[in-house]
Order: C-alpha cells, then structure tokens, then sequence
C-alpha cells in the first residue's frame, strides 16, 4: 500500500484526527448536543456578535431567517461612527451607504464593521466555502474602499444575489409548496382576513385592559372559558359575517390556540414600538431606567425614553421591561446595548440619563452612568429630584429620635386600628357618628364630595407623599381613632392588646404627641406640592428648580416665623379635644429615664429649640445637601432659558457655555454663529405677544414649533430640547411598575419574559397602540411563520 499512498507524518496525522473528531462532534450521532438553543426573542441584533447559521439545528434555521428577515438589517443611522486612522487620514463609516445598500447592509457597533444580511442567512448553503468571506465572518471595515461593498454584490449570478433569492423566497409564503398545494380561492382568503381582523380586535381590547387571555376550562360547553373565547363569541353574535365565517373555519384554521394569541400579541407590541421609534425619527433622547422584581421574584429592568416630539412636546414613552438575572451595572449596560441594537437605536443618541440613585446605576467610579459616561460625554446624568425629596424626608424620620419615635407610634396606630374587619367597622361607625354630631353642632360643612369615608393608610418610605397624607387623615379621623383605642381597652379579647392599646391611647393624648404630629404636617405640607409636581410627565427641569427653591424658602420662614403659630395650633387642638396644656415655664420631663441622667431643661426649650428647630434645620440641610448635587453649572444655564416675566433670567453668556457642553452638536464655528442668532430671537420673542404669557420651557418649546421659529433659530431651538431632555424624575417608570404589578399578578405569575414584555408595552402605551392599523398587525403576524391561512 505504501506503493500508492504516501505515509503521514505524526503531526498531519494527529492533524486529522482532530479535524475527524470535530466533524464527528458536528454531524456524528451526538450532533444534537453540538447545536446550539433557539430563543427567537432573544436573538443577537448586532452581527459582530450572532453565531454562524451552522450552528442552529436544520430544523430552527428557516424560523431564526424569518426573525431577521422581518426585523431588517442592523442599521443604527444615528449611531456616532468611530474614525479610523488610514494611512495620513482619518476615516469612519459613512451612514448614507445605509441607503444605497440598504436591503442587505449591516453594522456592527461592537466591531466597526459592516456584513451582510442575506449571506449571512442562506449563502452558505450555495456552495461548498463560499460564504465565508469578510461581509459573513469578520466583517468589513476598509472605509477606503467603498467599491468593495458593489464587488461583494456582483452580478446577477453572483453569490449575494443567489442568497438574496432565497431570502425573498421564503418571506414570499405565496411561494411555499404547502400553499401551492392547498391553494386558496379569493372567497377563503376573503374570509381569513375577517376571521384574523376579528381575532386581532378581540386581543386588542384584552391588551387595553390588562386582563388575562385564558380561563381555567376552554371546552365547547365550559362557562369559564376565558377572557379571549367570551369576547369572540360576544363579537360573533353581534356580528352575523363573522358568525358565518368562524363557524365555517377549518379546524386547523380557528386562531385560537395560546401560540397564535402571542403571536399577535407579539406583533402588536411591535409596532407600537416601532410606532415610538418612528415619533423619535432618530432625534436625541434621554433614558429613565429603574428596577423592580415582578410577582414571580424576577428583577425586572424598566426602561422609558424621553424625548421631544415634532410639535416640541416632551414625550415620556415606556419601551420595554428587561429582565435581568444580574443586576450589576455593566449587565444592565450589556442587556440596554442588545436592547438598542434590537431597534436600531444607539447610545451614541442619548443625552441624559435619569435613575433613582441605586448604587449599581448612579455610582460614582462603576455605575451604569458612569459606564455610559465613559463612552458617551453628552449623556449627562441628573439625580430623580422626587427621589432626593423623598429620601431627605425619610433621612429626617430616622435620624432625628423625637421624629423617629413619631413615626413608630403612627405605624403602630395604623396597625392596631387596621387590625382587623371588626376594628374597621367599628372605626367606620365613630366616623359616622362623629360627622352627625359635627354637622349638628356647625362645626363641619355638608355639601357634594364632602366628610367621605376614611381609614387610616400606613405610611411608606417608598410611596412619594404618603407621610403627609397619613398625618392628614389622624388628624382628621382623630376622634374616631380614640374611640376605636377606647373599644378595644374595654372589649379586647387579650390582655396584650388591652395594654398596648391603653398605652398607644396614652400617647396620642399628650400634648407632646399633638406638637409633632402638628409640626411634621406642616413640614410635609409645605413639600408635598414639590412632590405631587415631580410625578406629572410634563415637569421641566427650570420648574422643578423653582419648586425646590420655593420649598426651601418656605422652610426657612417657617424657621423665623412660625413658632408662634404652631403653638397656637397645637394649643386650640388640645382644647378641643381635652388633652392636657403643658406649660413652657416648667421642667420638662422625659418619660421612660431617670431625672438624672437628663439635663434640666424647660418645656419651651425643649419643644423650640430641641423639636421645632431642630426638625427644620435638618430638613433644610437635607435639602440643600441633595439638591446641590444636580444643582450644576449645566442647570444653571438651563435657568436661563426660563421665559417667564419677559424671559427675565435670559444670559447668553450662560447659553453659550451650554452649548459648550454638546460638542457633538455645537462646533467652534456653530458657537459664534449661536452668539448672533441669541440677540435676534430675544429680541424677537420680547416683543412678541404670542411669547409673554409662558410658564416653563416645555410651554416654549410648544410655542416655538407652532409660530415656525424653530425653524427660524434652530440651534436656540437645539438648545432647548437639549435642556427638555435632562430627566428630572423617574415618575414614568415608577408607574411602570404599578403597571407590572397590574399585569403580572398572583394569579398570572406564570407570565413568560418576552409575553410579560408585550402587555406592557401595549397597555401602558395604549395611546401609541390605538394610532397601530390592524393591517401592520396582521401582515407581521403573517410573515413571524408559514400561515394555512393566506391573506
């Protein structure tokens, strides 16, 4: 034999066993363990990153081809290219290619490079090592050699242009062998656009709704078939065509299997998101991002995006819920970097970014801003202004012991009255007793809308404003909440609760209960307008500063001159309701310690100096300390964009150096021609009536789009969007979470990632998925998989 072969060498033959071994482990009988999972939802956008069609079993290929296919090619036109140095010059890809090979080119923005679509997807399979050039592996990125992009095309019978047959041909279902065989007459077809348009409705108001699809029994004669069944069969016997035509259906043709009910679903929530994405029109954009875990302990990963409509409104638009198995910041970055690439959208874009001030996200050195930052300079990020809020007035609950052991005797209040059904209907009936006698006496007014039902709602630390209105209500219900103590000193069926609620009733009949509980309503009072304006879609970031400053200020009169007032609040309250007056000459006395071990001081000292100002200065700091943060350079020049009384607080000087702060949008060049277009529009707006009455920036940017000036003084218009987009709270993604919660609940925990993802984006964006034609619906619908049914 050695006559007519040549013997190998030992490294060629050790060569070639291991190349047999590796197609042993690829087509050998354990090739089903070499190939890897399909999860369509979650297929990689970028095509530096996808793995090669090989690796895909055969029997996932055409489904993975069609989620390309009806997704389109990567292409992030807005996305800041990255120059390259070649030779003595620098070079970067150029955008406009997108539009002369738009069909099949892709970008890559982890690997600056483009590939192609369509010999990604089928040329492989055209011949034996002809797909594997730089547009399908390593991808190209020669910026000086355009003609490389016409060469890869090639002729008619090029390789590229044979893939691009095959990707028509499958997408074109008219096309397939199963259709040619079971051809359908126009009447059929006819018929399955009315049975799918029925279909689609029935989901549509099931989505609006938020409720559940299935029921516990779908069976013809069951009576809890579901949501989507009772609703069909209400439509069909309103509607005698689509009667006739269901009842006539295939029965492998009805479109009411649970895949086909996610399927539209899945289509409808795509093109709302592609109806957002299209208002943008690849404009700038800020992100809201929070996390949360849904009813079934996941993190989930909320991500809203802010930016300024063609009418100049600012527009706040929940996009998708992510769900993140590790929180870390570079994870969330990971997973918003696949979430952008899915929809062509690009960091590059973004110019603000607003979160809750978790430490994996606003992190100074490794948060996911500073990530961001680190790549993107412009993305600036400000801290939720509803959330500093918040956190100082809990920082003033537990740091201060006279407000901490407040804020404990008013949970244990709302605990013990709220107890139980019994104590509810006993607190239901004082209340009512309560209010005759009051409007017996004069002392409260009848009329519509007035003395409603009330309980007491414990406070939360998370919930913006709920103190304040906890405190609003024991006010209020404060007999009601006595004689419920009273009852269960007297009836209480244990010993303990008799005691505890002797004790609770003890405390909240002092004179010191009522001076706190007085005081800290008017703190929260003073704030909560600050709060309530932080959680409207439409808060600008100038008004939200005049909110602080104004908060900051009434705290501050309060300080010199409210002492007086208060105590004679607290003094007629006590009158009323017969709790003893304590008097500020004498010693006072701390209850629970030894006279010695507590320096001697008078009431009066001790409820001014030690509760009163005290509780302010710390409120004050708080505030101050908070709000410096995002109390930058940046915000101040957005003040004086302000157009209230005449545009008073306009400073060109500040504007320009905001521009400063965008180079990407404002060159050396565009800053001097910024300086003149300044002095023509504040001249022009000051004598303008149509621009004397505003309120905030979001008020003049509207005006600014309905008169055309911002077509007249674009960068002034630039500017101003610029200053819309920083975030100011989170508001939106908080109500996200309820939405969540709404959606997801305990009897629907079950929810999958991407179907949980749908229903939000379609009930929370109800809005956007009412301008989505039921046409677009159903031709995504059609081409996610071969159909039976044709259209």
């Amino acid at each position: 034999m050695e006559k007519y072969f040549k013997r190998k060498s030992t490294s060629e033959s050790q060569q070639v066993n291991e190349m047999e071994n590796t197609s042993t482990q690829q087509i050998g009988p354990s090739f089903k363990k070499s190939f890897l999972d399909v999860d369509l939802e979650n297929l990689p956008a970028d095509p530096g990153e996808r793995n090669q069609m090989l690796c895909y079993h055969p029997n996932d290929r055409d489904e993975i081809r069609r989620a390309y296919l009806q997704k389109g090619p990567c292409q992030p036109k807005e996305h800041n290219f990255p120059q390259r140095q070649f030779g003595s010059s620098l070079r970067k890809f150029n955008p406009d290619w997108f539009l002369e090979f738009g069909n099949w080119l892709e970008y890559s923005v982890s690997k600056d490079a483009v590939f192609c679509l369509c010999c990604y997807l089928m040329r492989y399979e055209i011949g034996e090592n002809k797909g594997w050039d730089a547009f399908v592996t390593e991808g190209f990125s020669n910026w000086k050699k355009k003609e490389r992009l016409s060469i890869h095309v090639g002729g008619p019978n090029s390789a590229h242009n044979h893939a691009w047959r095959k990707c028509n041909a499958l997408m074109n279902q008219k096309q397939h062998i199963e259709v040619a065989i079971n051809k359908q007459s126009d009447l059929i077809k006819r018929e399955y656009r009315i049975h799918l348009t029925a279909t689609v409705d029935c989901i549509r108001l099931i989505l609006k709704l938020g409720i559940a699809f299935r029921g516990d029994d779908e069976s013809v004669n069951s009576k809890r078939k579901g949501n989507f069944l009772e609703i069909l069969h209400f439509l069909t016997s309103h509607n005698e065509e689509i009667d006739k035509v269901l009842r006539q259906c295939r029965g492998n043709l009805k479109l009411v299997a649970p895949d086909i009910q996610k399927d539209i679903v899945k289509a409808a929530a795509r093109e709302t998101s592609k109806a957002i994405i299209c208002d943008i029109n690849g404009d700038l954009f800020s992100i809201l991002i929070d996390e949360s875990r849904d009813s079934s302990v996941k993190e989930q990963m909320s991500l809203v995006l802010r930016y300024v409509d063609k009418k100049g409104h600012v527009i706040e638009r929940f996009f998708s819920v992510v769900h993140v198995a590790n929180t870390s910041a570079i994870s969330l970055k990971l997973s918003l970097e696949s979430l952008f690439a899915k929809y062509n959208l690009s960091l590059s874009r973004v110019r603000g970014q607003g979160y809750d001030g978790a430490s994996n996200m606003q992190g100074e050195f490794n948060g996911l801003k500073s990530l961001i930052l680190k790549e993107h300079k412009c993305a600036f990020y400000v801290h939720c202004f509803a959330h500093q809020l918040q956190l100082a007035l809990v920082a003033v609950a537990k740091k201060d012991d006279d407000i901490a052991w407040f804020f404990i005797q008013i949970n244990n209040l709302s605990n013990i009255v709220g107890a139980s059904c019994k104590r509810r209907d006993i607190f239901r009936e004082n209340q009512s007793l309560n209010v005759n006698e009051g409007l017996e006496s004069g002392e409260i007014s009848s009329g519509r809308g007035l003395n409603q039902e009330s309980t007491l709602t414990r406070a939360g630390d998370t919930r913006w404003g709920s103190h304040y209105g906890t405190l609003l209500r024991l006010v209020s219900l404060f007999p009601s909440v006595c004689d419920v103590l009273d009852t269960i000193v007297k009836e209480g069926s244990k010993a303990e609760q008799r005691v505890e609620a002797r004790l609770l009733k003890n405390t909240l009949q002092s004179f010191e209960f009522i001076f706190k509980l007085l005081l800290m309503r008017n703190i929260l009072g003073i704030t909560n307008d600050l709060s309530q304006a932080l959680q409207r879609k439409d808060q600008d970031i100038v008004n939200a500063m005049t909110f602080v400053k104004v908060s900051k200020a009434r705290l501050q009169n309060m300080r010199e001159d409210g002492w007086c007032n208060l105590l004679d609040e607290v003094t007629l309250f006590c009158k009323k309701k017969d709790i003893e007056i304590v008097n500020m000459d004498d010693v006072f006395t701390l209850h629970g310690k030894p006279k010695r071990n507590v320096e001697t001081v008078s009431n009066l000292h001790h409820f001014q100096v030690e509760v009163f100002y005290k509780v302010i200065d710390r409120q004050l700091q708080e505030l101050n300390n908070r709000f410096t943060e995002v109390n930058s350079e940046l915000l101040i020049c957005v003040a004086s964009l302000n157009p209230q009384d005449s545009f008073f607080a306009f400073d060109k000087e500040k504007l320009i150096n905001m521009a400063r702060f965008y180079p990407s949008e404002f060159s050396s060049v565009e800053l001097i021609g910024l300086d003149n277009q300044l002095e023509n529009y504040i001249m022009d707006v000051r004598s303008s009536e149509q621009f004397s009455n505003l309120h905030g920036i979001s008020d003049l940017s509207g005006m600014m789009v309905e008169t055309k000036k911002h077509i007249a003084y674009p960068m002034v218009y630039l500017l101003l969007k610029l200053a819309l987009l920083l975030p100011v709270a989170t508001a939106t993604v908080e109500r996200s979470f309820s939405a969540m919660n709404f959606v997801k609940n305990q009897l629907r925990n079950r929810m999958g990632n991407d179907f949980l993802n749908n229903c939000l984006v379609t009930y929370i964006e109800s809005e956007v998925f009412d301008s989505v034609e039921n046409e677009n619906i159903m031709q995504y619908f059609q081409n996610m998989q071969s159909r039976r049914g044709q259209l």
